[in-house]
């Protein structure tokens, strides 16, 4: 099974796609925080929230987690590896197990660069540090358990 799920991650990374995957999330999340005039701007908002990072980050999963897992089963099917998939000695439970972790440490590398969003509001608060930490934290572990449903 860990065979099978660091087989899914390097053939993940391997491909171009992933890579555009990741990047296509970050620029997205980061244009409506930083860049676009919208009610999420980080800048223009007046005090240290990051609340509009919560709000446009489940959009974005809904068009690029497909994009990840649909490759998962469609991939074996076109290289003709399904077979040798089901005549390993891996139960359909252990298969499916194996390629869903690998996709939810796919979404979670996508996640892991906006907590730099965090310092930089952390470093933006006057004082610095004047944030609410408990609530980004709070709402960040709900945007990963909301990754995962999203995944399966």
């Amino acid at each position: 099974m860990y065979s099978l799920f660091l087989k899914e991650i390097r053939s993940f990374l391997s491909s171009f796609l992933g890579y555009i995957i990741m990047v296509v999330f970050l620029v997205v999340v980061g244009l409506f925080l930083w860049v676009l005039p919208t009610e999420f701007n980080i800048p223009d908002f007046g005090y240290a929230n990051v609340d509009g990072l919560f709000i446009i980050a489940p959009f974005v999963f809904l068009f690029l987690i497909p994009a990840i897992t649909m490759r998962s089963f469609s991939e074996e099917n076109r290289s003709g590896t399904i077979e040798l998939l089901y005549t390993r000695p891996l139960t359909d439970m252990q298969i499916i197990l194996a390629k869903y972790f690998a996709a939810f440490v796919l979404v979670l590398f996508s996640l892991i660069p906006t907590l730099i969003y965090y310092f930089s509001v952390w470093q933006l608060g006057y004082p610095p540090g004047n944030i609410d930490s408990g609530a980004f934290w709070g709402s960040f572990i709900g945007l990963l358990f909301l990754a995962a449903t999203f995944v399966s």
